[in-house]
């Protein structure tokens, strides 16, 4: 059926919707032209009226399904996050025969199979680049501008507010606390910002980079996920004065054994360009069999450029529905490959290999170093720096010394095991500090 107009219903009037609302009105000249085809907001559901939003002559509701039951509307926008109810208006979209596009990444991390097998019975498309990175069009260069490559990896920062806050502890010498609570005066974190700090947003988006990269189903309860809390100015400076930086990455690696689906903060090379992202900026480095090191940089999250994926998403659904007449291309599978791999396990984190820092504070008494050292042989685990500072000679009785080790490569199970030994120690005074270090050859510099 040869369609000349395509009517948009938007449910979620926020900060995202309303950008999306903002850019399909102010840009419609240029679209149009893209398209050769109109896109129309017919209709716009918000438990509020927004006087921010010029709706004069748009059908309103406060109900959002009624935007999923309205028959006019061809493409539903779904920009509510959370679970409920964006999942059941999803579903009832599509069973409604329209197509859906969404920014919530926490809905498709954990249910997109079923969304994606619902949308499969009913010959629709269920678009989501907005979801993760925000305005970097990530998911469709991994679906169709790497499709020709074998990906080995990505690393990224897809968590703009734990960038922000690693950013300020490195360039000003602020303490983590400290950070955040300007991050939530500037809108950045939550008063909640567990999802932010904690890393779960991140495991959200990798859940969905890792399915794209390599073509297996969402599983986000099988991804390691640990936060930023616990990052210390410390930290921060020997890092600096290593050479590296510690940045909250989001990193997928196939292997031998299996993928590697984990989000924790990671020193890398201050050479590398993803160590040199800064502020809520997000970037996703991809290291494919053909193409080598690509890096995509932008911004992660805010109206314009979350708005800017969602308008795409819609347009590339206008582009392939329908119109035998201009050569239809057919839609790209949901995750990027029409068949999904199930003979690949997800690896524990303790199955992986990297090199590691380990802080610790120690009695400053003759013969420590020793034993740290020759537990760390019995495991198999070479040092390959030591930073041990000198005992403050002004302080009178027990004086403690920290203590910093880059090891080499080992497997985290070894690592875990020497780190409760040297933990057990009576000279050891708290608990040990360490940060998963990865230096990502083949990266372009």
């Amino acid at each position: 059926m040869h369609k000349e107009k395509f009517n948009i219903g938007i449910c979620g009037m926020g900060t995202v919707g309303g950008g999306t609302f903002t850019l399909l009105q102010s840009n419609q000249v240029e679209i149009t032209r893209r398209l050769g085809k109109t896109l129309c907001v017919s209709h716009v559901a918000s438990r509020r009226e927004n006087p921010l939003f010029d709706t004069d002559g748009i059908r309103f509701s406060k109900d959002v399904f009624a935007v999923a039951d309205d028959p006019e509307v061809d493409i539903l926008v779904e920009v509510l996050g959370g679970m409920e109810p964006a999942l059941p208006l999803i579903m009832r979209a599509i069973e409604n025969g329209k197509h859906v596009v969404t920014a919530n990444k926490a809905l498709i991390a954990v249910h997109g199979n079923e969304i994606f097998a619902a949308a499969k019975r009913k010959g629709v498309t269920v678009a989501y680049e907005s979801a993760v990175a925000g305005g970097i069009p990530i998911i469709k260069a991994l679906r169709e501008g790497l499709a020709a490559n074998s990906i080995h990896w990505l690393a990224g920062i897809i968590n703009g507010t734990g960038n922000f806050i690693l950013t300020e502890m490195a360039q000003k010498g602020r303490s983590f606390n400290d950070v955040l609570a300007e991050a939530q005066a500037l809108g950045y974190a939550e008063a909640d910002p567990t999802f932010d700090v904690e890393g779960i947003d991140a495991a959200h988006k990798l859940t969905i980079l890792a399915a794209n990269a390599f073509g297996i189903a969402l599983q986000f309860d099988k991804v390691y996920t640990e936060g930023i809390s616990k990052i210390t100015i410390d930290d921060v400076n020997y890092a600096e004065e290593l050479g590296y930086r510690i940045k909250h990455l989001g990193i997928t690696r196939m292997t031998d054994k299996g993928i590697e689906i984990r989000v924790h903060p990671t020193m890398i090379s201050d050479q590398r360009l993803i160590a040199n992202v800064n502020g809520v900026m997000n970037a996703v480095v991809v290291k494919g069999d053909s193409v080598g090191s690509t890096l995509y940089y932008g911004a992660g999250a805010g109206a314009k450029a979350t708005a800017s994926s969602v308008v795409a998403d819609i347009i590339d659904i206008v582009r392939s529905s329908g119109d035998e007449s201009r050569g239809n291309p057919g839609n790209v599978p949901s995750l990027a490959f029409d068949s999904l791999r199930t003979d690949i396990p997800i690896l524990n984190i303790e199955d992986i290999h990297c090199e590691f820092y380990i802080r610790l504070s120690v009695y400053d008494k003759i013969g420590v170093m020793a034993q740290i050292s020759q537990i760390l042989t019995d495991h198999g685990i070479n040092i390959e720096a030591l930073i041990q500072k000198e005992p403050d000679s002004t302080i009178v009785g027990d004086v403690f010394v920290p203590i910093v080790i880059l090891t080499g490569t080992v497997e985290e199970r070894q690592m875990n095991k020497a780190i409760a030994a040297i933990e057990s120690l009576e000279q050891v005074v708290e608990k040990i500090t360490r940060i998963r270090i990865e230096q990502f050859d083949g990266e372009d510099n």
